[in-house]
């Protein structure tokens, strides 16, 4: 009886050690996933509304616990800028910043083994397991949206949580915005909330850094002109933390 009752511990102990593993391993397999095409009857972009983004780095923090990002780096997160004007004098602004996931990304023409792809459905995607690390595309991409991971070795950045939205889920960074700053949907859908945004706001709507012709997939209610013109002499937003105009 004792040899039973042994043996049913250990092979209960080996069953929990493994099954902690678990998550680790579809970690792995599903924030980097291997090459998926996506619903090409799907576009998926964002809207950030200015208007309601507080700055409370929510969407940064669930962004870090669902995709495992490594400490100090960070797929998406609320950057916060000093914008100096002559008249108005210093003002702070918030800006989110992530992947745009261009409908001309510049990324992925440069990658010499094809690991960064373009879905069907519009997002811009990295095959890790093809991704050798060259950092081609970190560079290439205008809106240092992407980072080399110190942990895999590959280029890790936004995905609009992929995987996520294939199973009828928001990003985690949508899902925890406490202002509901964040507005992810379907363009080809003309009933989408993100569709009817576009249109009623169309007036007021921009992009970052029009002038690199990515055609970004991420739109702003409420971004300061500062951010999208760019003046001669002028340092870029990009290159520093201050904007003089």
């Amino acid at each position: 009886m004792e040899l039973t009752k042994r043996s049913l511990l250990k092979n209960f102990s080996a069953l929990t050690v493994g099954a902690a593993f678990v998550p680790f391993s579809y970690a792995e397999n599903c924030f980097q996933p291997e090459r998926r095409e996506g619903d090409e009857t799907h576009r998926y972009g964002m809207l950030i509304d200015l208007r309601r983004c507080i700055g409370c780095q929510a969407c940064t923090v669930s962004c870090s616990v669902e995709n495992h990002s490594p400490l100090g780096e960070f797929r998406t997160t609320v950057r916060q800028y000093e914008v100096v004007d002559k008249d108005y004098g210093v003002n702070n602004v918030l800006l989110p910043r992530l992947c745009n996931h261009c409908d001309n990304p510049p990324c992925v023409p440069v990658c010499p083994v094809q690991a960064t792809y373009q879905r069907k459905d519009g997002i811009v995607v990295i095959n890790n397991e093809t991704c050798i690390g060259c950092a081609y595309c970190v560079q290439a991409c205008p809106y240092d949206a992407r980072f080399i991971n110190e942990e895999t070795k590959t280029a890790d950045k936004c995905t609009f949580c992929a995987h996520r939205l294939e199973v009828g889920l928001l990003p985690a960074c949508v899902e925890s915005c406490v202002g509901g700053a964040r507005i992810i949907g379907d363009l080809n859908d003309p009933n989408s909330t993100i569709s009817k945004m576009l249109l009623e706001h169309k007036a007021d709507l921009k992009v970052l850094k029009p002038e690199a012709g990515t055609i970004p997939q991420v739109f702003y209610l409420g971004l300061d002109d500062i951010f999208t013109q760019k003046v001669e002499g002028q340092p870029m937003l990009w290159q520093g933390l201050e904007i003089a105009s």
